[in-house]
């Protein structure tokens, strides 16, 4: 029984983009689920799907690389607010992930969203994970 489900999906991801697997699989939660929504609109991943299987629910991530060498789209993921200690942030006080070049994500009352968007939104919230 895994209790961060979020950590652990963002290991798999990093640990499949390091070992450069195409594709990963996570377990399905309504968290890692709007997480991959965000990941998908911004462009780190390519699709993802779910696979319903008789007891459990999983995401299959494709993950996307560029160039002959396939480096990573996503260069680092870093898990912020933990079980242990929860980050908050109002609106004016949400961070900008390397000068706007990364990303954070935010779980605000309207859903999970990046940091550009809870920004212009007004919104403030759970900051869950920095990823560039």
């Amino acid at each position: 029984m895994v209790n961060d489900t979020i950590a652990d999906m963002l290991t798999r991801i990093r640990n499949a983009s390091l070992a450069k697997h195409q594709i990963v699989q996570v377990p399905a939660t309504k968290m890692t689920r709007n997480i991959v929504k965000v990941l998908n609109e911004e462009g780190f991943i390519e699709y993802f799907e779910e696979i319903h299987e008789t007891l459990q629910t999983f995401l299959l991530i494709s993950l996307k690389y560029k160039g002959k060498k396939r480096e990573s789209i996503i260069t680092a993921l870093k898990r912020v607010s933990k079980p242990g200690l929860r980050v908050y942030a109002n609106h004016k006080e949400i961070p900008k992930v390397l000068g706007g070049l990364g990303i954070a994500i935010i779980s605000t009352s309207k859903g999970v969203m990046t940091d550009r968007k809870a920004r212009h939104e007004g919104l403030g919230g759970e900051v869950l994970c920095y990823i560039w």
